[in-house]
C-alpha cells in the first residue's frame, strides 16, 4: 500500500510527492524554510524552524507528531550553522532523538540555507 500525502497549503517545488505513506512508514521529502505563502524565511534560525514546522504539519495531517520521527537528514549550505540548528532542533525533538545525518552541500533549491527530510513510523 503506497499513498501520497497532500496538503493544500504545502506544495512540492518539483515533480515529487510531499510525503508518501507505505504501510506504517512515512517518508517526508526534504523541507526548506518556505512558509505557506511560498516565501523563504530569512536567516538560518527562521528557515530551520519553518522546515521543522512543515514536517510537523505534514505529520499532523495524518494524526502523527514529531515523536513519530525516527530518522532525519539535514542538508546545510554552511556547516558553521550546525550549532544554531542543533539548538532549534532540540526545541522540537525530544529524547530519544531521531537518528540523524547532517551534511554540507554547495546549494539548495530556492537559495535555501537548510533542507530537512524525515522518516516517521506509526507506533
Amino acid at each position: 500500500m503506497k499513498e501520497e500525502i497532500k496538503l493544500p497549503n504545502l506544495k512540492p517545488i518539483g515533480p515529487y510527492s510531499l510525503a508518501i505513506r507505505v504501510y506504517d512508514w512515512i517518508y517526508i521529502s526534504g523541507q526548506i524554510g518556505k512558509d505557506k505563502n511560498g516565501e523563504l524565511k530569512g536567516n538560518i534560525e527562521e528557515q530551520t524552524r519553518q522546515a521543522i514546522e512543515n514536517i510537523q504539519e505534514i505529520l499532523k495531517s495524518i494524526n502523527l507528531s514529531l515523536d513519530n520521527v525516527v530518522k532525519t537528514t539535514i542538508f546545510l549550505v554552511n556547516l558553521d550553522d550546525f550549532r544554531k540548528v542543533n539548538e532549534i532542533y532540540e526545541e522540537y525533538f525530544k529524547k530519544p532523538y531521531p537518528a540523524r545525518t547532517t551534511v554540507q552541500v554547495s546549494r539548495l533549491p530556492k537559495g535555501a540555507l537548510i533542507e530537512i527530510e524525515a522518516i516517521a513510523y506509526v507506533f
